[in-house]
């Protein structure tokens, strides 16, 4: 054989082998090396019936809390970029458990990739340290090395957060999941948190995640076993339905009628005491043109207020409430005593009040008051006014609405919480002095009591953070929505600024990036008629700033508010704001538009 019949004889030998061998294919898919089983305790609760922003925001706070906790076992801040697609899988799967019908990135707009990207070049906690001095890392160290369960710790925590990260180095801000503000929390809750990222204080305080997720699951599981047995004792029910219904008709106009007379005699009570005027349904309906729509000036939650004129031809407003029957009629007692027990030139005046049924309207409830003839401060302020409040009138609206405030607290036997002083809430008569009004949100605070845990009311932009995420309602709470209100009584712009496309900014966030720099003025509503010296009005900035910071310990009390507008009194040191999570959702760094407008709606009421 020759030497080229050898060589061909091997070449074919070594092509059959190599045909014979299976053909290999390389997994691209990278295993996610995020633990996201850690987070599962806050998840469960997880309900597609939220609105879709707050589900969306536990996502991402989830993914932080997540990313902490592989900074505290690898020392670094993000996953490989290859292994997004799995750990958005890993994720996802987690979620199933709860809600089938929530997709992460189809709901929120995430991207695959945004998982895996961080702030600028900084992927690791070398990185990291290496942008900020030993004494801020020291600072941070000492203020979260403890429990976050109080209030106080959390503070303190948060607060020194604000020192890290230079301003000059920007992440990522629209979308990404790790940017840098984010980056402040993963990086404490990992190596300066005593409990670590997965514990429920620390997750609660520094990431936002629900404190105790067990409660939610354990009223899930007992709803679930209710509904149960009432299907099992439906068929035994049913049976007495027919005659329960009978009987209960029956007993509802004895009822109705009992009731309606108990309630009527305490009123009657009230009226006998305060000098309070009991109306019939005929007079009413004869003061507002049988309530006329041509006689409606102010709309609200709780019912329209209508102008109306008595047989002595004074003008006053009656608020006609929405969906009364009898058994409400407690509570209609109790606004009534509030408004009744007070008496003071900066509150809105109660001449009287309207029980009745009727055949064709049902069950009815109506108060009657002083009528404030000059609209509300949001009028003046948001409405199409022919000229801007001058800056003596803006002192005296501010002072008079402190005064009114500080009686409610202080002047009040027992005090009141109003709970929704925004600028609709505060009318103007013809000289300009204010007076609060609305008190149907207002709570009674019991004597000796520094706060209670109610359910949250109010509105938007102008309820304190204590109060809208724990419920915990205070006489300061009133303090924050009143600095809300004196910002915007300065400044021209609303509670929530508006900017780009769907994007919102607190106003007070807003007024303390400017105060921070040094250029509190620049807050003041630019055209303001009658200037006043520029240390009073950086006096009034500065104060509706501390009245508006998201510390409740941090902000005075309407007395100390009252004395510092009255006098020469200075407005005290404004400690360091911690993080605003709307800072993080809404993005507070991108100019605000001048109208400072917003899409809320806002009526005068009473």
């Amino acid at each position: 054989m020759s030497k080229f019949q050898i060589f061909i004889s091997i070449i074919l030998a070594f092509c059959s082998v190599a045909a014979s061998q299976p053909i290999i294919t390389r997994n691209t898919t990278v295993k996610c090396p995020l633990d996201f089983s850690i987070i599962r305790q806050f998840t469960e609760g997880f309900r597609p019936s939220e609105p879709v922003s707050d589900q969306c925001l536990l996502i991402v706070q989830g993914i932080r809390l997540v990313q902490s906790d592989y900074l505290r076992r690898t020392n670094s801040f993000l996953p490989p970029s290859s292994s997004s697609e799995s750990c958005w899988n890993d994720y996802q799967n987690l979620i199933n458990q709860s809600s089938n019908s929530f997709d992460i990135r189809t709901t929120c707009g995430f991207q695959t990739q945004w998982i895996a990207q961080g702030c600028e070049n900084i992927t690791t906690r070398s990185e990291y340290e290496n942008i900020n001095s030993n004494a801020t890392l020291n600072g941070v160290l000492q203020a979260c090395n403890q429990s976050l369960h109080s209030g106080e710790a959390c503070a303190t925590c948060t607060t020194s957060l604000s020192a890290l990260l230079p301003s000059d180095v920007q992440g990522v801000r629209v979308g990404n999941v790790s940017d840098c503000t984010a980056f402040k929390s993963i990086y404490a809750a990992a190596f300066a948190n005593l409990d670590g990222p997965a514990n429920r204080d620390t997750a609660q305080r520094l990431f936002a995640l629900p404190l105790d997720s067990s409660k939610s699951n354990k009223k899930h599981r007992n709803t679930l076993i209710a509904v149960f047995s009432l299907l099992v004792f439906a068929s035994f029910v049913i049976a007495f339905v027919g005659f329960w219904w009978m009987w209960r008709k029956k007993r509802e106009k004895k009822k109705t009628k009992g009731i309606l007379d108990s309630n009527l005699s305490h009123l009657d009570s009230i009226g006998g005491n305060n000098a309070l005027i009991k109306f019939s349904y005929s007079e009413v309906e004869k003061a507002t043109k049988n309530f006329s729509l041509s006689n409606i000036i102010g709309r609200g939650g709780y019912g329209n207020v209508y102008k109306g004129v008595l047989p002595d031809r004074t003008e006053v407003a009656l608020k006609r409430f929405k969906n009364c029957s009898a058994a409400g009629d407690a509570s209609f007692a109790h606004e009534v005593r509030i408004i009744a027990s007070v008496r003071h030139v900066n509150l809105v005046a109660l001449r009287g009040y309207c029980i009745a049924m009727t055949k064709s309207e049902g069950h009815q409830r109506i108060i009657v008051c002083d009528l404030v003839k000059n609209g509300s401060l949001h009028d003046h302020l948001f409405g199409p006014a022919e000229k801007k409040l001058s800056w003596p009138i803006r002192q005296k609206i501010a002072l008079g609405t402190a005064r009114g405030l500080a009686y409610l607290h202080n002047g009040a036997q027992p005090s009141i919480i109003h709970r929704d002083i925004k600028a609709g809430n505060i009318l103007l008569d013809e000289d300009f002095e204010p007076k609060v009004a609305d008190f149907g949100l207002a709570k009674i605070a019991p004597e000796g009591v520094s706060h209670m845990s109610t359910h949250v009311a109010g509105t938007m932009g102008y309820v304190a953070p204590e109060y809208a995420l724990y419920g915990k309602l205070t006489e300061r709470s009133d303090v924050y929505s009143f600095g809300i209100v004196l910002l915007e009584l300065v400044s021209g712009k609303k509670a929530l600024l508006k900017h780009g496309d769907d994007q919102h900014t607190l106003l007070a966030d807003w007024a303390w990036s400017l105060v921070k720099v040094g250029r509190p003025l620049d807050i003041v509503e630019e055209g303001t008629p009658e200037l006043g010296p520029p240390e009073i009005m950086e006096k009034y900035v500065m104060l509706a700033v501390l009245c508006s910071h998201p510390q409740l310990y941090a902000r005075p009390t309407m007395d100390q508010v009252v004395k510092i507008l009255d006098s020469n009194e200075p407005v005290p040191v404004i400690p360091e704001r911690p993080n605003s999570f709307t800072a993080n959702v809404f993005g507070t760094e991108t100019p605000i538009s001048s109208t400072g407008s917003n899409s809320m709606s806002s009526y005068s009421t009473y």
